[in-house]
């Protein structure tokens, strides 16, 4: 009877350590758990402990135990709020962790709070945003939640590229170091191998752009004439095959490519089956004679 008693106690025993350990560490694991990804552990460090607080980012600050500083509010344009105690404080540009420890530092060094646990969670990120523009499947701007938030990132959450119309190629512009920005990255080169370096880091105020991709025109004898993706390296032969081959009616003899130069002149030439095709060329198959 006696051993039954302490096993029987043994689990409130340890229920009841659990509960004095999640509410000490309640706050901090709540800011973990927002950032960790859906079946994954809460790192010790996030990627909101990098995130740089900016203008308009909604934030609610607690103090363990003292429920009368708790605050939800946004940073200002300026980068400042105020907060109860310490007066006008300014948060834009600090990280979350440095965030804490100013707020902590302040209530500790002003005898406020003995030892003040200060935790900052980000409601909304409204301060540090990039935009997507062009022949992607959601346009529009996006939070950088992250400090090393990637190109590639910033694709993904608008959707992808749209398949059928986007480009391979993109531009994105903004700013560095107070001077004029802009790169033009290929996708796929940075899914290559050693690809990754050209992953471009987003910063605030970047404008990601996909130009639409490159058309070629068919017409004539083809099974499906018409406008048609230009794909890498496409050749004439593969054009034609993508517009479903020649008619009974056509001819491979005498077809003929019109094609823009340098100066908008439209040129007639007369390539090979293997040669390649360039953006805006119009290929028109002629009918059989015999």
């Amino acid at each position: 009877m006696t051993s039954t008693k302490k096993k029987a106690s043994s689990p409130i025993t340890r229920a009841a350590a659990l509960l004095v350990g999640a509410t000490l560490l309640g706050g901090a694991a709540l800011a973990q758990q927002q950032q960790a990804p859906a079946g994954s552990a809460a790192p010790l460090a996030g990627p909101t402990a990098e995130y740089k607080l900016g203008a308009g980012d909604v934030i609610r600050i607690t103090v363990y135990q003292n429920p009368d500083l708790l605050l939800e509010t946004h940073v200002s344009e300026s980068g400042t709020l105020s907060y109860p105690l310490l007066g006008v404080i300014r948060l834009g540009g600090l990280t979350v962790g440095q965030a804490e420890k100013m707020i902590g530092d302040g209530l500790k060094n002003g005898n406020f709070v003995k030892n003040p646990q200060v935790t900052i969670l980000v409601l909304a990120v409204k301060g540090n945003q990039a935009s997507v523009l062009g022949q992607v499947n959601r346009p529009g701007r996006y939070p950088i939640e992250t400090a090393d938030m990637h190109l590639t990132d910033l694709l993904a959450n608008a959707g992808g590229v749209v398949t059928q119309t986007g480009a391979d190629t993109m531009v994105l512009t903004g700013t560095r170091n107070g001077q004029p920005y802009r790169v033009e990255v290929d996708l796929p080169g940075i899914f290559a191998a050693g690809g990754r370096a050209n992953d471009v880091i987003i910063q605030n105020g970047d404008v990601l752009w996909v130009d639409r991709a490159p058309l070629v025109y068919i017409y004539g004898e083809v099974q499906r004439p018409g406008p048609m993706r230009l794909e890498r390296g496409m050749t004439l032969m593969q054009a034609l095959a993508s517009g479903g081959g020649l008619t009974q009616r056509g001819t491979e003899k005498g077809i003929r490519v019109n094609r823009k130069d340098g100066q908008g002149k439209v040129n007639t030439i007369q390539p090979t089956m293997d040669e390649a095709l360039k953006d805006g060329d119009v290929v028109y198959v002629k009918e059989s004679l015999f």
